[in-house]
């Protein structure tokens, strides 16, 4: 007979978008993850001679067409003659070899031990060449290290902050359904209460409440609090409505009869059999917490600097002529975009894989 475990499993490998989020996630989370060691360079450190360069073109065979392996040409500024705009010009006399685990800036790995040691990069000095893969920023910073870097902020926070609201939810849900009565009641307004307000305009008066002379860990986690504050009330209202209809199962007789505690009652049998509701809701509540934080960041009341996160790197990007001029900019946009739709990819599968009321029926 076919278990429950590999019945989800073969209906969410049916679902091709659902598996795309997923292969999208695991690289996601893979960068993420090594992103010390793939950045080629550090994520604060400006290199002057590359203020708002373009992205590289990494290059395998030279101007006479022969096979050199991947490289890139070192830049110069020239003066456009018509809009008198320096702009960055390849200099096909000095190309300069691409090379895998080069020697670098150094830097902590996942803050265990230091090493200088990178996954790709240049030799040569940063003055000559420099391997800018989504180009570099007003500061000559390297996008794509910045990218890589803030992505632990950004895809971190949907996955702690939705933990936390998704946790808070399931206990006030329980226990608003479980006691029912005058607790009911007071909980259920406060959840009106709370909904009422407009969330973009709640995160952010909240937001403000972080004094901006914390260091960036504490304004990380500052965030990740703001966030679950107003995301745990919709897991609530279903939370409770599912315990309301198993609270009067035998299975919850039997345990009252027995003299079960009420709290062992809800801890041990009315949330784990939300479970399957909860493991849905966590993954469709992430992409919002992503974006949560995202226009917290570009507003200028979440991660600051050195700290940095793809909302506070498309505040670069906030002005057309910025946009017009240098493109590149946007590409952290790209990258909330992708994290966002397969999240709800993977969450939409997941829901037509684990139907969380079909659990509650054979109860």
């Amino acid at each position: 007979m076919q278990t429950t475990k590999s019945r989800i499993a073969k209906n969410f490998f049916k679902h091709k978008l659902g598996v795309i989020g997923l292969i999208a996630l695991s690289i996601m989370y893979l960068l993420v993850i090594f992103s010390d060691f793939i950045a080629p360079y550090s994520y604060v450190t400006s290199h002057r001679n590359f203020v708002y360069a373009p992205p590289s073109k990494i290059r395998f065979f030279d101007e006479e067409g022969n096979w050199r392996g991947p490289f890139v040409y070192g830049m110069k500024k020239v003066r456009n003659p018509v809009t008198y705009r320096l702009e960055f010009s390849e200099d096909t006399s000095r190309p300069v070899p691409v090379k895998f685990f080069v020697r670098g800036e150094e830097y902590r790995f996942w803050g265990i031990f230091k090493t200088d040691l990178h996954l790709f990069g240049v030799e040569e000095s940063s003055d000559v060449a420099m391997v800018l893969l989504f180009g570099g920023d007003r500061f000559g910073r390297d996008l794509f290290s910045r990218v890589l870097i803030g992505g632990k902020v950004s895809m971190t926070v949907g996955l702690v902050g939705t933990l936390i609201s998704v946790f808070i939810g399931a206990i006030v849900g329980a226990l608003s359904g479980f006691y029912g009565g005058t607790v009911d009641v007071v909980i259920q307004r406060f959840i009106e209460l709370l909904r009422s307000f407009p969330r973009i305009p709640l995160w952010l008066a909240l937001a403000t409440i972080l004094p901006p002379q914390w260091p960036s860990t504490w304004v990380y986690f500052g965030i990740v609090i703001v966030l679950s504050l107003i995301g745990w009330m919709g897991v609530a209202r279903v939370v409770r409505g599912m315990v309301l209809s198993l609270r009067e199962k035998e299975f919850i007789l039997a345990a009252r009869v027995s003299g079960v505690s009420n709290m062992k009652i809800i801890t041990r049998h009315l949330i784990p059999n939300t479970i399957s509701y909860l493991i849905v809701v966590s993954t469709l509540s992430i992409p919002g917490m992503i974006l949560g934080e995202s226009a917290i960041s570009f507003l200028g009341l979440g991660i600051k600097e050195p700290m940095t996160s793809w909302g506070l790197l498309l505040k670069q990007a906030q002005s057309l002529s910025e946009l017009e001029a240098h493109p590149w900019l946007m590409v952290p946009g790209i990258f909330i975009i992708v994290a966002v739709l397969s999240f709800n990819f993977v969450g939409d599968a997941l829901r037509d894989a684990v139907d969380p009321y079909r659990a509650v029926e054979k109860v």
